[in-house]
């Protein structure tokens, strides 16, 4: 299932992401990814789902250069992903992981903020405007001088969020970002996820959550797409929702729910 829209308006700007025939195999020998193939483009919000062992984690993290070694080939906004550009790359895509305390490591919150974009260069009234549009971008800005670890949970995560924006990245990749949230947390997550001005890749298991949120979906089973096109359409599809371990809440109807829009 192919998204045309989605393919016009790609190709009518550099996309921010673009993976041609990505394939990869561990060390032990297993094979994650099959030849994987899919474009996203500037500000799109597209979420990837996918049965447990599909590949997923193997795909996201070929968009920044930590894996490499397979075949075929990752493209961020133009810049191929390669030792050449890494460094770039790396700035571009940012991975927020389904654990905040996996990347909230200092004193105080604003360390945190202010940690890559002072490893890059960035210093003084530069470095501190920097830190508090991330935070004010997620709502924590009042939090700039508080210990991570006297937050909440949800406020750890959008404060993950900022360290990643603080790098103004081109795409904000994030792992199962509802994962504990309490649902007031979620919803607050959910709007400050809608309000960026960035691309959006969301790996989850939270099919309303996908719903809510991205307009498009990515279904990665067996180490390729095994469907691509509108959420509202995927998750309808009862014979593909079953044919690739996919389970909506008991009554749970998409149909009944307003599906996202493009931003």
């Amino acid at each position: 299932m192919t998204n045309s829209v989605t393919t016009a308006a790609t190709d009518a700007v550099t996309a921010s992401l673009e993976v041609r025939g990505l394939a990869f195999a561990y060390p032990d020998g297993h094979q994650a990814l099959f030849g994987v193939d899919f474009t996203i483009a500037r500000g799109e919000r597209v979420a990837l789902l996918g049965p447990n062992g599909a590949g997923k984690t193997t795909l996201v993290l070929h968009l920044n250069g930590i894996l490499t070694g397979g075949t075929g080939t990752v493209t961020v906004a133009g810049l191929p992903v390669g030792k050449r550009h890494m460094a770039e790359i790396r700035r571009r895509v940012g991975i927020v992981f389904q654990d905040p305390d996996d990347q909230l490591f200092m004193p105080t919150v604003r360390e945190d903020v202010a940690f890559g974009p002072a490893a890059a260069g960035l210093r003084g009234p530069e470095l501190e405007e920097r830190v508090d549009r991330a935070l004010s971008r997620v709502g924590m800005a009042e939090f700039k001088d508080r210990p991570p670890h006297h937050l909440s949970f949800g406020q750890r995560r959008r404060v993950a969020v900022a360290t990643v924006l603080a790098m103004e990245p081109e795409i904000l990749v994030l792992d199962e970002p509802s994962s504990n949230l309490d649902p007031a947390s979620r919803r607050e997550l959910a709007d400050i996820l809608r309000s960026l001005d960035v691309t959006v890749l969301m790996v989850t298991h939270d099919l309303p959550y996908a719903l809510e949120l991205c307009p498009r979906a990515l279904i990665l089973s067996d180490g390729v797409i095994a469907a691509d096109g509108a959420t509202a359409d995927l998750l309808g599809d009862d014979e593909l929702m079953r044919a690739h371990r996919l389970e909506l809440p008991y009554g749970f109807d998409p149909r009944s729910v307003p599906a996202a829009t493009s931003p």
